[in-house]
Parts: C-alpha cells; structure tokens; sequence
C-alpha cells in the first residue's frame, strides 16, 4: 500500500475519530475528567477516541507500531509507527471551546510520511503527504509565502517544561518586531494554521511528538519552513518545534531562540 493509500484511510479513521469526540463535546457535562497538571487535563473522550484510532490502526496495519498520548505504546515489525494525539486542545474541550483536533501522523525512518489533522467543530481536515503537497478537504493550501513578521499573526505555545517567561519573552519580542502573537491552547491547530496561510508562524518550547509531527509535515508541504528534526527522537523525547512561512521563519528562529536560551 502506498503513501497516498495509506493517508486516505488515515483520513477517514481521524473523521470517524472526530465524529466520536464531537458527541462527547456535546455531552461534555456528563464526561470524566481527570487533571494531570496545571493546564494539563485528560478526558474519558480523550481515551476512548484514541482507542478507536488504535483499533482501526491495528487491523488494517497489523505489523505497524502505535505512540498514543493515552496509552501504551505498542511495538511492531514494519518499521511504520503511527503517532497520535485523540484530542489536541483538550483543555478547551473540557471548557466547551470548540478548538480541538484530532491528530495521526505516519512515520518512517525517522521522517514523518502523514499527518492529518482534523477539526471537527469547523469540518475542516487538513492532510499532508510527504512529496505530495498538503490539502484542506481535499484542495491545496500554502503557507503565507509573501508575508513578513509584521504583515500578521505568529502562533506562540507554552510548555509546562518551561519557564513561563520565557514565553513571555517571545511574545514581547514578536510585538516589538511589529507582529502579532496568538494563542488557541491547541498546538497541532496553530500548526496547521500556519500551513493553510491564516498564522506566519509557530514557536513553542517543547511539544510531544503526537502534538506536532503532522502538522510540521504540514507546514513543510504546504511551502514553509520547519525546524529539522529527528521524528524517532521527537516520539521518544519531544522537542522545539519552530515553523514559518518562509519569509518569516528566519526572524522567528532567532527571536525563539533569544527568548528560550
């Protein structure tokens, strides 16, 4: 089976995923919700979502390992190890925010092959395929390829990993340089903001890998620039993840890096 084969039915387990969450989302005063730390929650649409992905995932690719944000990695044999995050934006789930996604990335000798992200509150489902360009419901996107840092909006993150200052920082340092910043507490979202032209960018201490690598691969195919990285390394330890429209990544790598040394 192909790359395009495989992301077409990556496709339709992360809308059925989403269809599971948004009853959830609906019913969201009955759910359990547990928090893990501060403005870290997890919710039982976040556990049954990601078994529904690992059930798929495992009969139609047996051999293939599976990274969840929820549950137990499990180990294969074809050297493909699907990553993936149920619900990125958890803490406005359980707020009944409707900025939320379903995340499932591909990957293979450390480079991510897939990444779909699908938001169901707005029916919209970004894919990317490595070589094959990155599409919204099926059309091409591109990232803001003319744009400067002062011509728009840059997506900043935080990470409980990090001094909260040093976000702070970042954030001063996109005003000063005539920017605007923007925060939706949905990393994955943000990213595939950045990749569709409606963010410059992305800047973000430390992500998990199941929060990131589909929507880096959709930033890459969408014609921007993104921070290279190990995937392999990034499931297993996380990251700094940095992307921007090309234009702009340059004056964001180095306010980043400015602001998180």
């Amino acid at each position: 089976m192909d790359l395009s084969e495989r992301a077409e039915i990556t496709r339709q387990i992360a809308v059925e995923a989403g269809e599971l969450a948004s009853t959830c989302f609906r019913q969201i005063d009955t759910l359990k919700i547990e928090k893990k730390g501060h403005q870290d929650f997890v919710s039982e649409a976040d556990r049954e979502v990601e078994l529904l992905v690992r059930r798929h995932l495992a009969d139609i690719f047996p051999e293939d390992a599976i990274v969840g944000e929820e549950h137990a990695p499990t180990k294969g044999s074809s050297g493909f190890t699907w990553v993936i995050d149920p619900i990125d934006g958890t803490a406005n789930f359980v707020s009944a925010i409707p900025a939320w996604v379903v995340v499932i990335a591909g990957v293979e000798n450390g480079q991510t092959c897939i990444g779909v992200i699908h938001d169901p509150c707005h029916d919209e489902t970004f894919v990317a395929v490595r070589g094959q360009g990155a599409t919204l419901n099926g059309r091409p996107i591109s990232v803001a390829r003319d744009s400067m840092i002062g011509d728009g909006t840059i997506g900043v993150g935080h990470s409980n990993r990090i001094a909260t200052q040093k976000a702070a920082q970042l954030v001063a340092a996109i005003l000063d340089a005539g920017g605007m910043f923007h925060r939706n507490a949905s990393g994955a979202l943000s990213l595939a903001y950045v990749a569709s032209g409606r963010l410059l960018g992305y800047s973000e201490a430390h992500m998990n890998a199941w929060d990131c690598l589909a929507g880096q691969l959709l930033v890459a195919e969408a014609g921007g620039r993104v921070e290279d990285q190990d995937a392999d390394r990034m499931i297993a330890d996380g990251g700094r993840v940095i992307v921007a429209a090309p234009r702009v990544f340059d004056d964001l790598l180095r306010l980043s890096e400015t602001a998180f040394a």
